[in-house]
């Protein structure tokens, strides 16, 4: 198990220092100078030469990357002041640290994705384990219905009608909003219950249906029948053996829709104003803003890398027939 966990961990690094570096090297791809844009319309060539020492672009390309590869690990000193590790550099559009600008706005996303995580995960793993319990049924129907139509819908769509619906004309919901967990528990909740709600809608479609089809795989093995010929019940085989064996699946898929919404729910983030690292990530691909980007995509990129980790390792705890050399 360890030894595994060492290769994912080396893997997960190369895999990340190849991520980032397409990133900055194609960034310098685009035709437009980022020093220019941060000049504004009066920009003379002496302030032009200026902001380019600012920004750190006055030399070779593969030299900033490098001295922005060390700064994570050592600090890196800017014009504005010292960065201290991990330091991403400074935003090209209102110099502010890249790493302090994601920690404040990471709690939203952390939020968001947790709680939706959670909404997400009982329904869907519930109405799977139902309808394969009664396979043909019209619980199962229902079931397959309902997931059929929420795997058909798109978060723009409905996060939109849930708020014009639920919040302008019934206003039984408050408009979303962020407010720390540690300040106000209750009105954290309530600000995120509407986004935690459309995103279960079109999740929960997901796991209903990879529950379902292996929940009925499941009770279909050699084990499963087993465990009925020697009298157990049927509750017990459904819930002892047959459940934790459909759980691989649903375990992966997990693995990464956590790490795509750690990474930043953009969509979900703009849908509903909240001011997340989704929000982050379009603002410096608008405004060019390099070290803003590769901040954002390091994030996202760690999320999904360390989720499918932690997923592999699980498998061994789930199902007693994997095996991890």
């Amino acid at each position: 198990m360890y030894r595994f966990l060492v290769r994912r961990i080396l893997g997960a690094a190369v895999i990340l220092l190849i991520i980032s570096a397409l990133t900055f090297f194609l960034f310098f791809a685009i035709p437009r100078d980022p020093a220019a844009f941060a000049c504004g319309k009066l920009c003379t060539p002496e302030t032009l030469e200026i902001v380019r020492r600012n920004l750190g672009i006055d030399e070779p390309v593969f030299l900033q990357y490098w001295h922005w590869l060390v700064g994570i690990f050592t600090g890196r000193d800017f014009t504005y002041g010292h960065c201290d590790a991990p330091c991403l550099g400074y935003s090209f559009v209102n110099q502010e640290p890249i790493f302090q600008a994601l920690v404040d706005r990471f709690p939203t996303t952390l939020s968001l994705t947790i709680g939706a995580a959670v909404v997400f995960l009982l329904f869907g793993i519930g109405m799977g384990m139902i309808a394969a319990a009664r396979q043909g049924r019209p619980a199962d129907k229902i079931a397959s219905s309902a997931s059929l139509i929420g795997a058909s819908m798109q978060i723009y769509f409905v996060g939109v009608l849930a708020t014009w619906v639920l919040v302008d004309q019934l206003q039984i919901i408050e408009r979303p909003s962020y407010t720390p967990l540690t300040e106000n528990p209750l009105q954290w909740f309530y600000g995120l219950l509407l986004p935690w709600l459309v995103l279960s809608i079109i999740f929960t479609a997901n796991y209903t249906r990879m529950t379902r089809s292996s929940m009925v795989e499941q009770l279909g093995e050699d084990y499963v029948r087993t465990a009925r010929a020697k009298g157990m019940s049927a509750r017990t085989v459904f819930l002892r053996f047959a459940w934790r064996g459909a759980m691989g699946p649903v375990v992966t898929i997990f693995g990464v829709d956590l790490g795509v919404l750690l990474g930043g729910a953009i969509i979900t983030e703009q849908t509903f104003s909240l001011h997340g690292v989704g929000e982050l990530s379009i603002k410096a691909v608008i405004n060019q803003d390099l070290p803003m980007l590769l901040g954002v995509i390091l994030v996202a990129a760690t999320a999904i890398v360390l989720f499918n980790i932690v997923v592999d390792a699980a498998y061994a705890f789930i199902d007693p027939r994997v095996r991890l050399s």
